[in-house]
């Protein structure tokens, strides 16, 4: 059974940085995401990257502030999120195995909290 571990979320102030790493326990995947929830909203797609880093996308409200990347030896994927916003604070997910043919992801982290103070 495939495990995804999120680490690296904690408390910060608006305007710092932080990155969050995702680490598989095995398989190498094609395609890698991150998603994050807040409290009281659905969740939300924040980034996915292919499996040379050649393709990445991001979602319109993290766009320009957050990059995605990955190292394949180490089956891990990262995140890197700069000019922290308060509205950023949610629980932060990894996900991997996707299927294009019902554009889900397979395999889930149990997510870690950023939090963002104004």
């Amino acid at each position: 059974q495939v495990q995804l571990v999120e680490s690296g979320g904690r408390l910060v102030q608006a305007g710092a940085s932080l990155r969050l790493t995702c680490a598989a326990s095995e398989g190498t995947f094609r395609i890698m995401g991150w998603f994050r929830q807040a409290p009281g909203k659905e969740r939300e797609f924040v980034s996915f990257i292919n499996w040379s880093g050649s393709t990445t996308y991001y979602g319109d409200s993290v766009q320009g502030r957050f990059t995605i990347s990955r190292d394949n030896a180490n089956n891990r994927v990262y995140l890197q999120m700069n000019s922290l916003k308060p509205e950023d604070t949610a629980v932060y997910y990894c996900a991997a195995g996707y299927d294009p043919g019902t554009r889900t992801y397979r395999y889930w982290g149990q997510g870690t909290q950023v939090t963002v103070s104004s």
